[in-house]
């Protein structure tokens, strides 16, 4: 049995919105899986195969990314950049959830094709690790002519999640309606496209589409690029129990102005966040924890709650067994601290102060993947192995 016992932890973020920090300083990890969480003078008895010293920096479970639209590999057309993913990685995150692979060239269109390309991107990144991360591959991009045994067959071989509804043929709430109560009868989370359109053939959608259609999430409810008016905004934070993901590649007004009245309306756990790229906006691997920066420096957002958003709310929308520290749970985490030249003392405060945080390990189930991120700036403290 190989087992890993993380100590010394100054601050310990659970995921969970409803209480984001733990009580805690040690945590220890047996095959890939959380078993124990509190103080290290209790946990070293246990003993352990590797043993972390954290110093004092800050855990959070892995970060996230709700929206990203992968192809195959660790390539992106849009962009014709090679290892974009494994860069996300190093900016934290450790799981990435397709919006559907609408950027291969040469897409099908057509109900054997699409549903073929959803089979085949689910397999394809269920068997490979960029950088040690995992994908949910495979966002099924609705078009006309599917049939509810078509989403019967994509359960049963692997298919998690309906891409952003709008980028295919099926647009209109009427067509899609059925399609999304199929999809959920299996078992899969259904996002939707809000706002103006992002790539040709795309559509605008409304918030009064949104609600006909019944999407499990509102894809990027700041825009991907551009964003529905505010009162639609305030329309889909007060009238509906969707999902409410905020995005880097969107509209940053729109994401302060829809925090503001996520907190009033209480509803800080429906918040996800995303990436929404590679787009037209570029690759962003950092994109997630600027996001959680924009949330915590400029909105009423705790910086530890911008964590659980990242983490453990998208984790229970689709379904994870991840995103949160607790007994059970994989043990996919993230060592983080102040980057050297914050003003902020801590991760926790860095990010209060929109300093992006300094990554100094990553873990995916259980087994260290980034022991010095290449991409955020070098952390105040860093932790070692004993």
């Amino acid at each position: 049995m190989t087992t890993l016992m993380l100590k010394n932890i100054g601050t310990l973020v659970s995921g969970l919105i409803e209480n984001p920090v733990l009580d805690g300083d040690a945590l220890l990890v047996e095959e890939g899986i959380i078993k124990r969480i509190g103080k290290g003078k209790d946990l070293e008895e246990a003993g352990a195969d590797c043993v972390i010293d954290c110093a004092g920096t800050t855990v959070t479970p892995g970060l996230i990314d709700s929206h990203c639209h992968v192809i195959l590999g660790d390539f992106t057309s849009r962009q014709n950049q090679i290892g974009f993913l494994e860069s996300e990685v190093h900016g934290g995150v450790t799981t990435i959830i397709s919006a559907g692979e609408v950027h291969l060239k040469g897409r099908p269109k057509d109900p054997a094709g699409t549903k073929a390309l959803a089979i085949l991107a689910a397999k394809a990144f269920n068997n490979f690790r960029p950088g040690g991360g995992k994908v949910i591959g495979g966002g099924l991009i609705l078009e006309k002519g599917l049939t509810k045994q078509d989403f019967e067959e994509m359960a049963r071989e692997g298919v998690r999640t309906v891409g952003e509804i709008g980028l295919g043929s099926v647009k209109q709430p009427e067509d899609a309606a059925p399609m999304v109560q199929w999809a959920k009868e299996v078992g899969m989370t259904v996002m939707m496209h809000t706002g103006g359109t992002s790539i040709p053939g795309s559509s605008v959608v409304t918030a009064d589409m949104v609600m006909k259609t019944n999407p499990d999430i509102v894809s990027h409810l700041n825009g991907g690029p551009t964003a529905i008016p505010l009162d639609e905004v305030k329309k889909l934070v007060y009238e509906t129990s969707f999902a409410l993901e905020i995005v880097h590649c969107g509209n940053p007004l729109v994401a302060v102005e829809a925090a503001k009245m996520i907190v009033e309306a209480n509803a800080l756990d429906r918040v996800i966040i995303g990436n929404d790229a590679p787009s037209g906006t570029g690759v962003i691997p950092l994109g997630v924890l600027r996001v959680m920066n924009l949330l915590a420096g400029l909105t009423p957002i705790a910086p530890e709650q911008a964590i659980c958003m990242a983490t453990g709310n998208t984790a229970r929308v689709h379904k994870l067994n991840r995103g949160v520290i607790a007994e059970g749970k994989e043990a996919d985490l993230v060592i983080m601290d102040a980057p050297m030249g914050s003003v902020g003392e801590d991760a926790l405060a860095a990010i209060a102060a929109g300093d992006n945080p300094g990554v100094a390990m990553v873990i995916v189930d259980g087994e260290i993947v980034v022991s010095k991120s290449r991409n955020t700036p070098p952390a105040k403290r860093k932790p070692s192995i004993l």
